[in-house]
């Protein structure tokens, strides 16, 4: 039988370079747009770590000019900016950002505001009035962590924390990175508690994307082939494979797989509280995707199950999902509660014994809940959740 495949749209990708070593690369890749670099990182890992120094020194082994701007935190609209209106007359060919999520999506916005006389917050999604224009200085993304994907999304999350704080988007298709260099070397100093709040991350981006009502047959292969990787190399990155490159390949492959799948199929209820909770509170993104997970998860489930022959295939999905982490690439019909238990118990294992903290732990009470309600979103969730049922997932991880 011939399932019927239903219209859908995939966004651009950008050419991709993958593989343990590839950042040697970097340097026969910049001729292609010019001598004139400017690099993005974060405020010490690169450096400590020795690969700053490697990357310098290559740098005028080949002649090249170059520049560097640190991002010690997510991106703020006035720190964008700031830099955009430093390098503005510098007559840049291609910016270069070398780091986590944020410095990925720093990197994106400075190369989409240089060419623009005016402030970044005009152009954020549901904060400005102005449209981006796709206007831009060529950008090659490498990643130093395995979570946000943000080397494969044409969107730049832009932060600021407090009362009337807000995680919005600078979208536009050309805004996906020109090159995206993935190289598993870069992430192997990457520290236990930041390498498994981003594993949970990719991971969460993963399987929303796997069960989202946007989902394809395109994305659910990328996604599901993401997920096979991640599944038994999660807790060793975070332990006792951290050293090793092919637990970190495995890792990264899944985390660009995320990135691809999350721009595609868009994301559930876990990223449709993240927002406003990184807005109201200064939390780590993938902390509270880790810490949220399993719960929505969970209750996703519970509601799917409420539905009957309605929730039918969205719980096979997840049930998918779950037999594949028990080593099943297929299941009968028959066994479908049995993997949804899995998945579940297995995602409330890591939450544990990856330690991600709750959301307690960064201030957040049962005062704050409504404000976050609010602001929360569903618009590619597996099923609708009231007001209280988002309220349960917020108090269960308090």
């Amino acid at each position: 039988m011939i399932c019927m495949i239903k219209p859908f749209k995939f966004a651009t990708i950008p050419r991709i370079i993958f593989g343990a070593g590839k950042l040697t690369e970097l340097y026969e890749i910049i001729p292609e747009f010019g001598n004139n670099v400017l690099f993005v990182i974060g405020g010490k890992s690169l450096k400590q770590s020795g690969t700053w120094n490697e990357i310098v020194e290559n740098m005028n082994k080949k002649k090249y000019n170059f520049s560097q701007v640190s991002i010690r935190e997510e991106p703020s609209a006035s720190r964008i900016d700031k830099i955009a209106a430093e390098y503005r007359t510098k007559d840049l060919d291609v910016i270069i950002g070398i780091g986590g999520g944020s410095v990925t999506d720093a990197g994106k916005a400075i190369s989409a505001m240089i060419p623009h006389q005016d402030s970044i917050k005009n152009y954020l999604e549901g904060v400005g009035t102005k449209r981006p224009d796709g206007n831009k200085i060529p950008y090659i993304a490498l990643p130093t962590t395995s979570g946000t994907g943000s080397e494969a999304t044409k969107n730049a999350v832009i932060s600021k924390v407090g009362e009337d704080g807000f995680k919005k988007s600078l979208r536009h298709d050309n805004y996906i990175p020109n090159i995206a260099i993935i190289d598993p070397e870069l992430i192997l100093s990457c520290p236990p508690s930041i390498t498994a709040a981003c594993g949970m991350d990719a991971f969460t981006q993963l399987l929303e994307a796997y069960v989202s009502t946007n989902t394809s047959p395109m994305t659910d292969s990328f996604a599901y082939s993401g997920l096979r990787y991640m599944k038994d190399n999660i807790i060793p990155a975070c332990t006792t494979g951290s050293n090793d490159v092919k637990v970190r390949t495995a890792m990264a492959y899944g985390s660009l797989m995320s990135g691809i799948c999350l721009a595609n199929a868009g994301l559930g209820i876990v990223h449709g509280l993240a927002s406003p909770i990184g807005g109201f509170f200064e939390i780590p993104h993938g902390v509270v995707c880790g810490t949220l997970l399993a719960e929505a998860t969970k209750l996703n489930i519970e509601k799917l199950k409420e539905k009957g022959p309605e929730g039918r295939p969205a719980l096979k999905k997840h049930a998918e999902v779950g037999a594949l982490i028990a080593g099943k690439e297929s299941f009968k019909q028959g066994k479908m509660y049995k993997y949804l238990n899995i998945l579940v118990r297995t995602l409330e294992k890591w939450t544990e014994n990856l330690e991600i903290d709750k959301l307690g732990d960064y201030g957040i009470s049962e005062d704050d809940f409504d404000k976050i309600i609010q602001k929360s979103g569903l618009k590619n969730n597996p099923v609708q959740l009231s007001k209280e049922d988002i309220r349960l997932i917020l108090k269960n991880r308090l």
